[in-house]
């Protein structure tokens, strides 16, 4: 889901985006936008994009010893 290509533009995923805090972000193309905004020169950054959380059920089949060496 991280590297799909129809991806919603926003300003939180664009890679001339820096954030600033309280939903701002800072534009290098447009300056002060809001997160979910968007413009013309949105380029999609997939390494600002954090994953989905496991299901419950999927963390409950894996305790710390399988994780051990």
């Amino acid at each position: 889901m991280l590297f799909r290509k129809n991806i919603e533009p926003c300003c939180v995923y664009c890679r001339f985006a820096t954030g600033l805090g309280n939903d701002e972000y800072a534009c290098s193309k447009r300056g002060i936008m809001y997160g979910f905004g968007s413009c013309g020169a949105f380029r999609y950054e997939p390494t600002k994009r954090e994953p989905e959380p496991l299901p419950i059920f999927m963390r409950a089949m894996f305790t710390e010893e399988d994780f051990a060496i």
